[in-house]
């Protein structure tokens, strides 16, 4: 589950993380209010409008702006509220904003230049480790950065049966080229990003920029989060921070009725049940030479209500062109798919206006595709593998 850049930094404060402060708003007067409330709180001047939504690069669209003046925070909170903010992490559509974070200004003169760095948490899936990932190469893409200058990106692995030492908090520090007060800094701050994303049950926490300021403070400007899904149950503050005005609608609905569903950018459809068959599905249809419009899997149950619902989510996709329906059954036996196919397409009438290719595989098969032969409905289907990826090629060629 993603989270805003404000929800993100309410989290890290609360472990104890030095964060840019902030208050979001609705609107524009509510900014403008926040701005004051931001003054006499921390004396900021200066104040940087931020929007709210969840994809990176904001900036880069015009949805990151500084304000050096209240009527400068109407007027660019006005413009960023409900707008269509385009970047390189959004749909090409770009996404809407419905809010803003008005923050202090943290790149105030002293005694230092500033510096920025990126420093994030995650798992290393290829060694089953959470890893600290940071550069001194803050507040830029870190794609380019490990694609054109991968010596510039360092990683820490953390021991799950002990967690994070201090010495590796040190050694961060180190490789940042940081001493003094600012050495200190940044020790305790990796000491408490790291507990936060063990805290919160998070699957990513990226910070970008982690800011040294001009008087040797470490603060998070950003803050990217993730929250695994699956710990969500014992999360409930997090899992109350969801926006849905940010998820994809046809995502959202299918969640709703118990339907594990990706949207994807291809023209066939896919039901399955089960995620390993759903990869190999997906494999059929580019073998095939087309690209898959979805990952749906309808899990141990495929009665025809479950069908007919998975079909309507399916559908509401206007560009599929075919559907493949991909059953084992191990659990569910494939006549009672077959006739909650049959059953599904007759409930819908002429609302399935694409082929239909239904492969089933496992117990009872052989009558499962007679039922689906002899229904009278435009059914196509298949036994093998690569016989529904022929009935596939021939449907859309």
């Amino acid at each position: 589950m993603n989270i805003h850049e404000y929800q993100g930094k309410e989290i890290l404060a609360s472990y104890g993380v030095r964060v840019q402060r902030g208050i979001v708003a609705n609107n524009a007067v509510e900014a403008v209010a926040a701005a004051k409330q931001l003054t006499a709180e921390t004396g900021t001047g200066w104040h940087v409008i931020k929007a709210q939504i969840h994809a990176g690069g904001r900036g880069k669209g015009g949805g990151v702006k500084l304000a050096k003046n209240l009527q400068q925070v109407e007027e660019l909170a006005e413009q960023i509220i409900g707008m269509q903010l385009i970047t390189p992490q959004t749909p090409p559509e770009g996404k809407k904003v419905n809010k803003v974070l008005v923050a202090e200004d943290v790149y105030y003169p002293g005694e230092s230049e500033t510096s920025e760095f990126y420093v994030s948490v995650l798992l290393n899936r290829g060694t089953g480790r959470n890893m600290i990932m940071y550069s001194t190469e803050g507040g830029m893409d870190i794609e380019e950065v490990a694609e054109h200058t991968p010596h510039l990106i360092f990683t820490e692995e953390i021991d799950p049966s002990v967690g994070l030492q201090g010495f590796q908090a040190r050694r961060i520090a180190f490789n940042l080229g940081l001493s003094g007060n600012a050495f200190k800094e940044m020790v305790k701050f990796i000491d408490a990003l790291y507990n936060a994303y063990i805290g919160s049950d998070a699957s990513m926490f990226e910070i970008n920029p982690v800011l040294k300021t001009s008087d040797n403070k470490i603060l998070a400007v950003d803050a990217k989060v993730n929250i695994d899904d699956n710990a969500l149950y014992r999360q409930a503050k997090y899992a109350e921070m969801r926006d849905i005005r940010e998820e994809n609608p046809i995502e959202v609905e299918a969640k709703e009725v118990g339907l594990n569903y990706v949207d994807l950018d291809g023209t066939v459809g896919c039901m399955v049940n089960g995620a390993g068959l759903a990869m190999a599905t997906m494999d059929l249809i580019k073998y095939a030479g087309f690209e898959p419009a979805n990952f749906l899997d309808v899990g141990g149950t495929a009665d025809a209500k479950r069908v007919e619902t998975a079909f309507r989510i399916i559908l509401k996709d206007p560009n599929v062109k075919a559907i493949l329906i991909n059953i084992f059954g191990g659990i569910v036996r494939c006549d009672r798919v077959a006739q909650g196919v049959v059953d599904a397409y007759k409930n819908m009438g002429d609302a399935i206006k694409v082929p239909i290719i239904v492969r089933l595989q496992g117990t009872n098969a052989e009558i499962a595709k007679e039922l689906i032969d002899n229904s009278g409905m435009p059914i196509l289907s298949a036994v093998q593998f690569q016989e529904a990826a022929d009935q596939v090629k021939a449907a859309l060629s």
